[in-house]
């Protein structure tokens, strides 16, 4: 089992912050199943269907060893995150983000140990262009 690392998982919580331009960490769990989704496409075009399918796959399996209600997730035919049924289980809200923040820290850590840092460091700059840089770090 490979638990998020604590650098990952702030760099997961700095690019929710920034995708749901939140204030709120109620307003940022909508954020983290959006990351996911906004990656497809550049993800699609570095490794295809197929191997954008497992990468997430294997983000959810993972992430869902350390935060239990990310096993009910499923990755869609079309590459889509689908959640939990909201009338299974109603999950706390600080539930909700620290698993969405595992979820995109196991992400973006898979990605590391695929394509590098660097390259990762990229990815995210082509897709959030307004990122600040000081949040483009996977050291802070």
């Amino acid at each position: 089992m490979n638990q998020a690392t604590p650098q990952m998982r702030d760099f997961a919580g700095r690019l929710m912050a920034h995708e749901s331009g939140a204030r709120s960490a109620n307003q940022r769990a909508v954020a983290a199943f959006a990351i996911p989704d906004r990656m497809r496409p550049y993800l699609v075009m570095l490794m295809g269907n197929g191997g954008h399918h497992a990468l997430l796959m294997r983000a959810l399996t993972v992430a869902g060893s350390e935060v239990p209600w990310l096993r009910a997730c499923r990755v869609g035919v079309d590459g889509n995150l689908k959640g939990p049924d909201p009338s299974e289980r109603a999950i706390d809200p600080d539930e909700m983000i620290e698993g969405e923040v595992v979820l995109v820290a196991q992400l973006i850590g898979l990605l590391v140990a695929f394509i590098g840092e660097r390259l990762t460091l990229q990815l995210v700059r082509e897709v959030w262009p307004k990122l600040p840089a000081k949040n483009l770090n996977f050291k802070n």
